[in-house]
């Protein structure tokens, strides 16, 4: 008889193995916070408690759209989140960075599996400070700021050796003393202009609380799931 509340077998074999999730209330408008990035925090703090089971929780899927017109996706990780937006790094000369160079409007999504929650965000990417790119290439693992000279990212490599012998000779050029920041390296800033929140309930009937701005002022509607 139970049975009638679920969609699957296994959406049964996942609560019953999730009981945090058995007492969770649902969203209602009138509950959540008046700024989204509020409740991102708060949802991203819950995420990151839980990291025994989740590695990664500011593993995010970037979605560009390249100068042929395709949209192009890939995980990157969130470095920093603040009131104004959500912070990553990369080569700039990547296809990512290409992308973002010709169109400016990104999108990032956020699926935590153990909480069953998925954040969208739709906004702008606007490049960080040199001051904040270098404080953040400073705190890297000397080998990964190596890497991110001796990796020409996105371009067509002739061999695994090529980028073992590159890197070897940025090794050996940066020998000693601190490792400056390549130009064509640093961050972006995705400005959200649309933050979706979404939640498992029973029967799919799930719970879905879009922000948008109206005159500089955010706004909740929900969705159908």
């Amino acid at each position: 008889m139970a049975f009638k509340y679920f969609s699957t077998i296994r959406e049964v074999w996942f609560l019953a193995t999730h009981p945090r999730l058995w007492g969770r209330p649902g969203l209602l408008e009138a509950d959540v916070p008046a700024n989204p990035m509020d409740f991102f925090n708060k949802w991203y703090d819950e995420a990151s408690r839980s990291s025994w089971f989740m590695e990664f929780p500011n593993a995010m899927v970037l979605s560009t759209i390249s100068p042929e017109g395709m949209p192009q996706g890939r995980v990157v990780l969130m470095k920093g989140v603040d009131q104004h937006g959500f912070v990553f790094y990369t080569n700039k000369e990547s296809q990512k960075g290409l992308s973002i160079a010709g169109q400016r409007k990104v999108s990032l999504t956020f699926y935590w599996d153990s909480l069953q929650r998925q954040v969208r965000i739709e906004g702008i990417a606007e490049e960080v400070s040199d001051q904040e790119s270098d404080a953040y290439f400073g705190s890297r693992p000397r080998d990964s700021q190596i890497g991110a000279w001796a990796s020409e990212q996105s371009r067509v490599l002739g061999s695994r050796s090529d980028l073992e012998e590159a890197f070897s000779e940025f090794r050996d050029r940066f020998s000693t003393g601190d490792i400056p920041r390549p130009p064509y390296w640093g961050g972006y800033r995705v400005l959200p202009e649309r933050i979706e929140f979404w939640q498992l309930r029973l029967s799919r009937l799930h719970d879905r609380i879009r922000y948008f701005k109206v005159n500089g002022e955010w706004r909740t509607e929900r969705l159908a799931p």
